[in-house]
């Protein structure tokens, strides 16, 4: 499981409208019948309008300046073994969404007139999707850049030569392209994969757009919050703050797997994936102790994600060690996605 929390964009003024986002997450809906579509849709309404969405979020920004983010953008991407856990995906993910977002108003350390914040204070709309698209900052699309260069040259020199500005042999410069086309070293279906292709796949995911304010447009509540818990006294009064995000990305991992009865494996938790950076010999040395079965998995898991193994490190090949953990930090940054919040 993969949770990010955005602001609704980084650095500078925000945006004072949610359209361009909005209209961003109705991509997919592009040229399809209106029963193949994806609605928006929140905790008790199942089909809501790109253009209420919008609305919804633009009115419900009070006193926040221009400085501050408007929204904030929660993407809950399962993993392929998670998605084999579904029965019906949409309405799946539908009903995991609507426990998400209890879990999300829990991890606030916050009181609205004297009361925990619950899932009636906070205004959000959500959205599935199934498609996810290579972009020129995955791996994929790096590792074959020296490739699509070389390409990208010689089929200008094609050009050249078709128009009489070059002298040369254009079979042999697409033979070469041809060549090149199968020794990239990142293919799919047989083909170099190349931004704006379209990932082989289950890639169901869930995106959801939550007001910074409350839906009583009174109260600021942002996950973005550097206090994870704590009382601070405003104005003669003791006021609790604090996002507790450790805790949100731990109960989502609880409700999936108590929703569908899903048995997760040591290396998709991310209280081991935070481990793997704070405390990387617990984390291999708890990995080596898994029952055969269950390490088997792990070691499964770890390779498809293109993520190297490493047994227990021994104390007094301490430069290797550190060789190796940067390789392994390395490897894991797409993991560790579940353990970020990008403020």
């Amino acid at each position: 499981m993969y949770i990010t929390i955005t602001p609704q964009k980084l650095g500078g003024n925000y945006a004072q409208s949610s359209a361009d986002f909005v209209g961003y997450l109705e991509k997919e809906n592009e040229g399809l019948n209106e029963s193949d579509k994806e609605h928006f849709f929140n905790q008790h309404m199942e089909v809501i309008s790109a253009g209420e969405v919008v609305k919804e979020i633009d009115e419900n920004t009070a006193k926040l300046k221009k400085k501050e983010p408007k929204f904030y953008s929660i993407t809950v991407s399962p993993s392929s073994y998670e998605l084999k856990r579904l029965q019906n995906s949409r309405e799946d993910l539908k009903k995991y969404t609507r426990e998400v977002m209890k879990d999300y108003v829990s991890s606030f350390h916050r009181e609205i007139n004297g009361r925990p914040i619950h899932i009636r204070d906070i205004k959000y709309f959500a959205k599935i999707e199934h498609q996810r698209f290579f972009k020129g900052t995955d791996k994929q699309i790096i590792e074959n850049q020296a490739f699509a260069t070389k390409i990208l040259q010689l089929k200008n020199e094609i050009r050249q030569i078709e128009r009489g500005s070059l002298e040369g042999s254009i079979s042999i410069r697409q033979k070469e392209i041809n060549h090149l086309e199968h020794q990239a070293p990142h293919q799919q279906n047989g083909k170099r994969i190349v931004q704006g292709m379209s990932k082989d796949g289950n890639q169901s995911h869930i995106h959801i757009i939550v007001s910074r304010k409350d839906a009583s447009n009174a109260y600021s509540l942002s996950p973005g919050s550097k206090y994870k818990a704590s009382d601070v006294k405003m104005n003669g009064k003791w006021v609790k703050r604090g996002f507790d995000r450790d805790r949100f990305f731990k109960e989502v991992e609880k409700t999936f797997d108590r929703t569908f009865g899903y048995q997760r494996n040591f290396v998709e938790t991310y209280q081991a994936r935070k481990d793997f950076i704070k405390n990387p010999n617990h984390y291999f040395s708890a990995l080596m102790k898994l029952p055969t079965n269950e390490k088997a998995l792990a070691i499964k898991i770890l390779k498809e994600r293109k993520i190297p193994i490493m047994p227990p490190i021994p104390k007094h090949k301490v430069q290797l060690a550190l060789k190796g953990f940067r390789q392994l930090k390395k490897g894991l940054k797409v993991a560790l996605e579940s353990g970020t919040i990008g403020i």
